[in-house]
């Protein structure tokens, strides 16, 4: 048996891994291009690190499918004393490591529950501190709700009255309304309409996706997002906000009633933080909780890096 097809049974069964590193989502947005190292202990899986290769310019690349937050390993449990622990994370990432193909760049985002990348560090990675926002507890949505800013539930009391939810819009309209909104803004959609059909239809078929919309009375879009989740947290994949209807509020209100939908079966929210700071300041109005979370690179081509250096230096 592959590392591939043991690690399609562990997925089955292990609920501690992030959807973006299940099987099946990685089928979705990488098809083949994607494989796994695994560290067994007989048949014990102890840890995995899944990986997707891309061929530029001659270079092998081990770096992230699309629309895909993080990937980077995964270790089990332990209740072993803390130095054991750490041996035993060391053992693992190091194993990891050395399965991994050959490659001229290697580049994951991990989840913020990996706190250790000092195995990475020792074997010559680099990495850099990103952010995610999380709400960290949905068991009690009034003490969620009470979290946002007083100017965000106000808008969304008044969203309310304007706009009415809907659950599950087609795939085909949340993509062209997606590719609407950001062409309304100069700007043109990153991924194409079979890759979201993709993560679309094995969603829903998992029962791990869900879109929801906000049209007025006249049925004009004010907002719709893509939401996913696997069993620990909801995730916001991706947002289409018309732009000529933004000040209504319509998002915020749909971000209320995601958190609300998705509370029924996970304990975590995942706004899938960004860096730009509007972006950010608005993560933060709904209370969410800052987490870092590693960007774990390696560059050991000197032909790449070299070209990479001069490419800087062209553009400063």
């Amino acid at each position: 048996m592959t590392n591939k097809e043991k690690y399609r049974l562990f997925c089955e069964h292990e609920k501690s891994i992030p959807i973006f590193s299940q099987a099946w989502w990685l089928d979705a947005v990488a098809g083949d291009a994607w494989d796994v190292c695994l560290v067994e202990n007989g048949e014990e899986i102890l840890a995995s690190m899944p990986y997707v290769t891309k061929k530029r310019y001659g270079f092998t690349l081990l770096s992230h499918p699309p629309l895909t937050q993080n990937l980077g390993p995964w270790l089990k449990g332990s209740q072993a004393k803390n130095s054991k622990m750490l041996s035993q994370q060391k053992d693992w990432m190091e194993a990891l490591i050395d399965q991994l193909p050959k490659y001229d760049y290697f580049n994951q985002n991990w989840h913020y529950s990996q706190t250790n990348w000092l195995p990475f560090y020792w074997r010559g990675f680099e990495q850099t501190t990103r952010y995610t926002y999380v709400i960290d507890d949905l068991s009690d949505l009034e003490k969620v709700y009470s979290e946002f800013e007083h100017s965000k539930r106000k808008n969304i009391k008044k969203s309310e009255k304007i706009v009415n939810v809907v659950f599950d819009l087609s795939a085909e309209d949340f993509y062209q309304n997606h590719k609407m909104t950001l062409a309304k803004q100069g700007s043109k959609i990153s991924y194409s309409f079979d890759l979201f059909k993709k993560i679309y239809d094995s969603g829903y078929r998992n029962n791990k996706a869900k879109t929801i919309a906000a049209f007025d009375c006249d049925g004009n879009l004010h907002a719709a997002l893509f939401v996913i989740w696997d069993e620990m947290s909801a995730y916001d994949l991706i947002s289409t906000i018309d732009p000529d209807y933004r000040t209504f509020g319509a998002a915020s209100v749909l971000i209320k009633e995601i958190i609300r939908y998705t509370a029924g079966f996970v304990n975590k929210f995942d706004f899938e933080g960004s860096m730009i700071e509007p972006v950010e300041r608005s993560f933060r109005q709904f209370g969410a909780v800052q987490k870092p979370y590693f960007a774990v690179t390696h560059k050991p081509s000197k032909l790449l890096n070299t070209m990479l250096c001069l490419k800087k230096a062209i553009k400063g």
